[in-house]
């Protein structure tokens, strides 16, 4: 006697079946032939930040400490203690150029990908039309898809500033009606930071469609050359229409401690609160007070890291250039590249499991980014010079040789 399938329905959809055409299996299933599960499996896993090179602030633990020492810090307040809000709503002002209410505008959350699925999950219904990037952080279709809502992807488009949001795609998608667009600045997986431009035009968009923008500003601190970075939520009639996503998980290293924080209209955050409080009941109870020093105390180590990551950027990408037919360009910003492997005649699946295989090395495949992904492979190259550069020379290498076996 068969035994049905334990998966919902709404979990299935996560699996992206549609995208089979493109790649030959759902996403899931292609994730699962490449045991992507973020274990690593003892190889080299650029995946993610290497926070044993990049450590966190030395004044993150001890602060974090000094709440757990005090049991009346276990039980905070389910949109986060009252004084972290208080201390971070002054950094976060200062930040974006806007007057963010402590009591109203700011929920710490459970990292930034809990503030996401709290957000999304608050904001769009089954059957809502929601505009996403392409491409766009792996995650947020699979959280979309899992809600039921029917997903538009908005190309990005080459420019001399690099790659920026289509904004007469999303004009065309947006006089039909949207709930929701969707985006990262810097932009994750291409290391983009949308121009004032752009972000003027995106914002013309959303006052004159009357949509909401979720924007993922996690790496906003996190760009090179001084590039100049624009706050969509400082724009004219923005501030009530765009839920950002901050953090120090990646700038200062404190992804295990689980915390970012979510700003946005007041009726927007007590949205956010209802499903945190069904979700995870409450903020982190003690990592949410380490970002009270998070944009107080870290300018100088946040500087100091921007050099040394644009520096590991640089050999990199040298690096990869080496490899007949691959296209590689620096972002303005994250740690991440976005390598087109599509010249050298194999999938982005296999040169995934050609890299794992043949280098030791885990990288993203592009096909977990959305349709524009397909031929490509996200890195992150924060990682430690002296293995990082021998792990450089393993995969230029095999894909060397993949290079020369197609031709």
């Amino acid at each position: 006697m068969s035994i049905r399938s334990v998966e919902s329905t709404r979990l299935r959809r996560t699996h992206l079946p549609e995208r089979a055409p493109l790649i030959g299996m759902s996403v899931r299933d292609a994730d699962l032939s490449l045991r992507l599960n973020g274990t690593g499996h003892g190889l080299l896993d650029t995946t993610h930040f290497d926070t044993v090179r990049f450590a966190p602030p030395a004044w993150a633990l001890p602060t974090f400490a000094t709440a757990a020492g005090d049991g009346e810090q276990a039980y905070t307040a389910y949109r986060g203690n009252g004084g972290v809000r208080a201390i971070c709503a002054a950094s976060i002002s200062t930040l974006m150029g806007i007057d963010v209410d402590p009591e109203r505008n700011l929920a710490m959350t459970t990292g930034t990908q809990g503030g996401l699925f709290a957000t999304l999950s608050a904001l769009v219904d089954h059957g809502d039309v929601v505009a996403l990037a392409d491409p766009e952080y792996l995650f947020v279709e699979r959280m979309l898809r899992f809600l039921g809502a029917e997903v538009v992807r908005v190309p990005m488009v080459d420019s001399p500033d690099g790659p920026q949001l289509d904004l007469d795609a999303l004009e065309t998608v947006s006089r039909n009606g949207i709930r929701l667009l969707l985006t990262s600045n810097p932009n994750n997986p291409t290391g983009a930071v949308f121009t004032a431009a752009t972000i003027a035009g995106l914002a013309r968009l959303a006052v004159r469609d009357d949509f909401l923008v979720v924007v993922d500003q996690l790496y906003c601190r996190l760009v090179y050359d001084n590039a100049v970075f624009t706050h969509l939520a400082a724009e004219p009639g923005m501030a009530e229409r765009t839920v950002t996503m901050l953090g120090g998980s990646k700038t200062e290293s404190l992804s295990g401690y689980r915390v970012g924080a979510v700003v946005a209209g007041a009726a927007v955050i007590d949205a956010i609160e209802q499903m945190m409080a069904m979700s995870c009941l409450r903020a982190p109870a003690y990592a949410q007070h380490v970002m009270t020093r998070w944009l107080v105390d870290d300018h100088e180590f946040v500087a100091d890291r921007v050099l040394e990551l644009q520096a590991i950027q640089k050999t990199t990408v040298e690096a990869l250039r080496s490899v007949p037919g691959l296209r590689v360009e620096p972002g303005a910003g994250t740690a991440y590249l976005w390598p087109d492997v599509s010249a050298l005649g194999i999938s982005d699946v296999e040169v995934a499991r050609v890299l794992q295989d043949e280098a030791g090395v885990v990288v993203s495949p592009g096909y977990q980014f959305g349709p524009s992904g397909i031929g490509r492979f996200r890195i992150c190259y924060a990682r430690e010079e002296i293995s990082w550069n021998a792990a450089l020379d393993r995969m230029t290498t095999a894909l060397t040789a993949v290079a020369e076996a197609g031709r």
